[in-house]
């Protein structure tokens, strides 16, 4: 994201006390990905090293798929 210079809020709760106090969300990490129309492509729950040449792959591929 920073190479692109894409810039969204992302929020990292290790403590749970925003999601589960504040939010109500209790359970393990969960990362939605959504497509340049706004429609939901994917789901990944539990943490997940996001540095490794298959993730970075995944990224860059729905990055480079076309909006309508």
């Amino acid at each position: 994201m920073a190479e692109r210079g894409y810039k969204a809020p992302v929020l990292i709760d290790r403590s749970g006390d925003v999601t589960g106090r504040v939010d109500g969300v209790w359970g393990p990490p969960t990362m939605y990905f959504v497509d340049r129309e706004g429609l939901l492509v994917g789901r990944v729950v539990g943490p997940r090293g996001w540095d490794s040449p298959q993730a970075r792959e995944f990224v860059q591929a729905l990055l480079a798929t076309p909006g309508r």
